[in-house]
């Protein structure tokens, strides 16, 4: 009888101690990346918790202290389904044009560095409105630490309700196409899901990719990519995987594989590779030309 009672307790215990770690917030540092994808099937759950660790945080350095100069852009404002305002840095074009480049910001934010992209993008491309999306509402980290702070309280109800804000902002006439790192390379194929019929171009560098192929399937365009062999991330195999999804999606996806690591293409990354970068932002151009 007594050991039944221990039994019992015990059992009583267990059950609290479970439902109180379901209800809680769990702690993204402690989880390892192997283990996500058996807790999780949505991959923007799972990215948000494999960015919010020590070991994703030491694919990266702090970025450099960079301030914009003669910035070409503006602060823009637009509400969102969820009732609230979202912010983004857009150049419009000379013409009157309903084309729409949503620029996506890696794990640190939208920062000057992103500006300065966009400004880049601006000057190289025709005949396009260029925003850089801030999916932060506002927070931009110059530390790992912050960074990891900031994109795990980023979760994905707000993320996706930017970018829908973002899209009813340039209008329903719109064409969307749309650039992203890292965390902004995963957003940016999630956007150009969420743009459905408006979509019109989606680059991503090294960002998680969709492996939903019914997601995949709503694709209005199709997709470019950038990755790293060396990407402990965003590994080879995840790339095959995506390039057979897309196929079983009847979506085009065009690949270009680096010798080099995540974030290569970002001078303030310890696996900045510049012959990569150079390369990948020519073909980014010349995409976007082609369909713009």
């Amino acid at each position: 009888m007594k050991s039944f009672l221990l039994l019992t307790i015990g059992a009583l215990i267990t059950a609290a101690l479970l439902s109180y770690t379901l209800k809680s917030d769990i702690k993204p540092s402690t989880i390892k990346a192997r283990n996500y994808a058996h807790c999780y099937s949505d991959v923007r759950e799972i990215a948000r918790l494999e960015a919010a660790t020590k070991e994703f945080a030491a694919l990266h350095e702090n970025p450099f202290d960079f301030k914009l100069q003669d910035a070409k852009g503006t602060t823009v404002s637009f509400t969102t389904p969820d009732g609230q305002k979202a912010s983004g840095y857009e150049i419009k074009d000379e013409k009157n044009t309903k084309n729409y480049l949503f620029v996506i910001h890696e794990w640190y934010g939208l920062n000057d560095y992103i500006k300065q992209e966009s400004d880049i993008l601006s000057n190289e491309l025709d005949n396009v409105n260029v925003i850089a999306l801030d999916l932060y509402d506002g927070k931009v980290a110059s530390t790992a630490d912050s960074a990891m702070k900031y994109v795990s309280e980023a979760k994905s109800d707000r993320l996706e309700n930017i970018i829908k804000g973002a899209i009813e902002y340039a209008g329903k006439d719109a064409k969307i196409y749309t650039v992203g790192w890292c965390f902004g390379g995963m957003w940016s194929l999630q956007a150009a899901i969420l743009a459905g019929k408006q979509g019109a171009g989606c680059v991503m560098y090294y960002g998680r990719p969709e492996t939903n192929i019914e997601k995949l399937k709503q694709l209005n365009t199709d997709v470019i990519g950038f990755f790293g062999n060396l990407d402990k991330s965003i590994t080879p195999e995840k790339v095959s995987e995506f390039e057979s999804n897309m196929k079983a999606a009847g979506k085009k996806l065009t690949v270009y594989r680096y010798e080099a690591g995540h974030g290569f293409a970002n001078p303030s990354n310890p696996s900045f590779n510049k012959e990569a970068k150079e390369d990948a932002h020519k073909k980014t151009i010349e995409y976007l030309k082609e369909r713009i």
